[in-house]
């Protein structure tokens, strides 16, 4: 009976799911109407409301899903998530700053020379755009409307100008700080969690001994553990992008001509790409930079990241030549007295002795109140500029509103599979397939790809990879290996006919575009996202070198 209510679980999620009704409420209302059902059949047909459970009962299965919630992702040490809004916040920031703008229109001005040289600079912008934003959905729709007119103005292939422009913008999925890698980072960690204990209890099971060696134990990967491991692939999967326009420029030259430069390649027009590409540049390196070497968290990264987009979106936004740029020097200048003062004085307040950690401390007071300063200016000049601070910071509560409620729903979502023994169901169901790991590897990675279809990302990454994950994990997968994996093939299903969401946001950006045009164009990109998945799944030291590296 246990499987005729986890039938009805799944069927009620998926009617709910395709009648369009909110995500949020669809996943704790398919939970609490089957657990309410399969109480009621138990009270009815065995006189105990407990009866057609795997274990336990129905108060204790409906209080799952919150007490799991506030256990894991309201502890203090599980503070992964506090990143998304900051990286979100610095997305939107970047986009509607028109910073990004300014940065596709200056490398298409740089490279519009070279046969494909439009095509390159999208690819090459969509990169640092994902280095940046993160957003794919954003980054599409804003390259679509800015690159997508020059491209076909300048007689372009359409496929190919169509094909650049959404795969570049699935960039942001996989390239960090990618949200993507921040969700799933937390996702694996509590699967790596459970699949440590489910390889205890099996180890338990075959000795008999309670202890089991830590050389067997699981360990997860931490989301800087994600973006190091992701950093070859994407770059990789950038390479083989432009090598792919570069080749269709050269071959048929029709497809992708040369565009000439009006103006002229003189100082003023270097000062142009230096304020245009060195900023982004900047904030790329510092963020993603002091992940890397270790000398920043995530969340910490995050608000570097928030903070040198308002600052960017300062100056951007101010029209007046006069002090446009002083907020940023500012702070510049008190980034660079800050890391002398830090490497030079002890600033421990409570151990000071001498006059000279005074003197650091009174210096780094200065420095901070400097930096402060610098902030709340570009913040009040971004405020002062129409609504753009109201439009950015209620977008980011919105995007960070709906990731936060439908993780709630995908908690109790999955206290009801386990209710009704749909962990041991998957389990079961992998274990007894022919083959081996490997085709248990391929049906995992084949689910997500067909989620991909019809599922938003961050929905599969809360409804799909705490069902499968733990058990995939315990049959042997390396947590981070078996995340840039998901990361990977969830970029491929963005861009995969006739769901991809990439397509469809490049069609709301461009309305006149047959969707033919655009499946024509995206199918090379498609084979090349395949060949780098091929790639990682062929050798997993391509994504797991640099994470060793850093250890």
């Amino acid at each position: 009976m246990e499987l005729l209510f986890l039938g009805i679980l799944v069927l009620l999620m998926i009617i709910a799911l395709l009648s369009g009704f909110p995500v949020a409420f669809s996943l704790p209302g398919s939970s609490i109407i089957a657990i309410g059902l399969a109480a009621l059949a138990g009270w009815v047909f065995a006189d105990n409301p407990d009866a057609y459970f795997h274990e336990g009962g129905p108060v204790q299965w409906l209080s799952a899903g919150v007490t799991n919630f506030r256990s894991l992702y309201w502890n203090v040490e599980r503070d992964t998530l506090i990143a998304i809004p900051l990286f979100i916040f610095m997305g939107i920031m970047l986009q509607r700053s028109k910073v990004a703008e300014d940065l596709l229109v200056t490398m298409a001005q740089l490279f519009g020379s070279v046969p494909g040289g439009l095509g390159i600079s999208v690819v090459l912008v969509g990169a640092l755009l994902a280095a940046t934003t993160g957003i794919v959905g954003a980054t599409v729709i804003a390259m679509g409307m800015i690159s997508l007119p020059a491209m076909l103005r300048n007689k372009y292939s359409h496929s190919l100008a169509t094909g650049t422009i959404c795969a570049s913008g699935t960039l942001g999925q996989i390239i960090p700080p990618s949200i993507v890698l921040i969700i799933l980072a937390d996702q694996l960690s509590n699967a790596a969690d459970q699949a440590s204990a489910m390889r205890k209890a099996a180890y338990r099971e075959i000795t008999g001994e309670f202890s089991m060696p830590s050389v067997l134990d699981i360990t997860s990967a931490s989301a800087g553990d994600m973006f190091m491991g992701a950093f070859i692939p994407g770059i990789l999967l950038v390479a083989l992008y432009l090598l792919y326009i570069l080749i269709t420029a050269l071959v048929t030259p029709k497809s992708a001509p040369p565009i000439g430069y009006s103006g002229a390649y003189d100082r003023q027009f270097l000062a142009k790409v230096l304020m245009s590409l060195l900023p982004p540049l900047t904030l790329i390196f510092v963020v993603l930079g002091s992940i890397l070497m270790g000398v920043a968290t995530v969340n910490q990264a995050g608000a570097v990241g928030a903070v040198g987009a308002m600052l960017m979106a300062g100056y951007r936004l101010h029209h007046r030549d006069e002090r446009r740029y002083w907020p940023a020097f500012i702070a510049i200048v008190a980034i660079i007295i800050l890391g002398f003062i830090v490497a030079n004085f002890d600033l421990n307040i409570k151990n000071m002795r001498s006059d000279e950690d005074r003197l650091g401390v009174a210096l780094g007071v200065i420095a901070v109140a400097a930096l402060l300063v610098a902030v709340s200016w570009s913040g009040w000049r971004v405020f002062k500029n129409g609504t753009t601070l109201h439009e950015v910071m209620g977008e980011t509560a919105k995007t960070t509103s709906m990731v936060f409620i439908i993780l709630i729903g995908a908690a109790m979502l999955t206290s009801a599979f386990r209710a009704f023994g749909g962990e041991e169901l998957v389990k079961d169901m992998l274990t007894s397939l022919p083959g081996g790991f490997w085709m248990q590897f391929f049906v995992v990675m084949l689910v997500i790809f067909v989620l991909g279809f019809f599922l938003d990302f961050i929905e599969i990454c809360f409804i799909v990879v705490p069902i499968i994950a733990p058990v995939a994990i315990h049959l042997g997968l390396d947590p981070l290996w078996f995340a840039l994996l998901i990361a990977l093939n969830l970029q491929t299903s963005f861009l995969t006919p006739p769901f991809g969401f990439s397509l469809f946001y490049l069609k709301a950006s461009a309305p006149t575009l047959e969707l033919s045009t655009i499946y024509r164009g995206i199918v090379p990109f498609i084979i090349i996202q395949l060949v780098v998945l091929a790639i990682l799944i062929g050798f997993p030291e391509v994504a797991l070198w640099l994470p060793g590296l850093m250890e």
